[in-house]
């Protein structure tokens, strides 16, 4: 018992001396670490597969720039083309259905060299990802979309990537690159497409724009 006490004394003496010396507790965007800050936005377009069928995905992403060197913001991105639903899976039997995925989530980058005319980005996109299925070619989409669609299925969604990015301007930058999306079921899907459905590669391009 004795021993237990002096060790606890001596744990509570060399605590007390850490916090008189004023020691700070360092952080990953410590302000004293943070040297230049800025932003930026982008406008994406990703050429894909959902299902086994191409899909074209529009999107969008932007968020704080630090030390010309590390990018965290959020993103979201959704198909723009028709995507077929087949028959066995339509969700209204003589109707022309077509799938619609849309994602949204956190989105990280970081640039290398970012001063040079041409440098590499990293990036990672997490968050969620979804499939329903809508009317395309109703005269009404949005009375169709409401009155079709059926329960909405839901992904969790990781998407590494890495691009070659072109200095245009001093607030423009063009950045063609890759990416895989992986996709992972929160439940049963109902839609007719499974994680592995959604999973695939993608050829991208996207326009920054922002203080760099």
């Amino acid at each position: 018992m004795k021993h237990f006490i002096k060790f606890f004394t001596l744990l509570f003496i060399v605590s007390g001396n850490i916090i008189c010396q004023g020691q700070e507790i360092q952080t990953l965007l410590d302000s004293n670490r943070v040297k230049s800050s800025g932003g930026y936005g982008a406008l994406t377009n990703k050429f894909t597969s959902i299902g086994g069928q191409f899909a074209n995905l529009t999107g969008i992403y932007g968020g704080w720039y630090i030390n010309h060197k590390f990018m965290l913001g959020v993103s979201g991105a959704s198909a723009t083309n028709n995507i077929p639903v087949p028959s066995k899976f339509n969700s209204v039997p003589g109707v022309l259905m077509s799938y619609e995925y849309g994602q949204f989530g956190l989105m990280s980058e970081y640039v290398l060299k970012s001063n040079r005319l041409l440098h590499l980005s990293f990036q990672l996109f997490a968050g969620m990802g979804f499939n329903t299925q809508y009317n395309r070619f109703a005269d009404d989409n949005e009375k169709t979309f409401n009155e079709y669609r059926k329960s909405t299925d839901w992904y969790l969604v990781t998407e590494p990537g890495v691009n070659v990015e072109l200095n245009i301007l001093k607030w423009m930058r063009f950045c063609p690159g890759v990416s895989y999306r992986l996709a992972m079921e929160t439940g049963s899907p109902v839609n007719g497409l499974k994680a592995g459905d959604i999973s695939g590669a993608s050829i991208n391009a996207a326009l920054k724009f922002g203080k760099f």
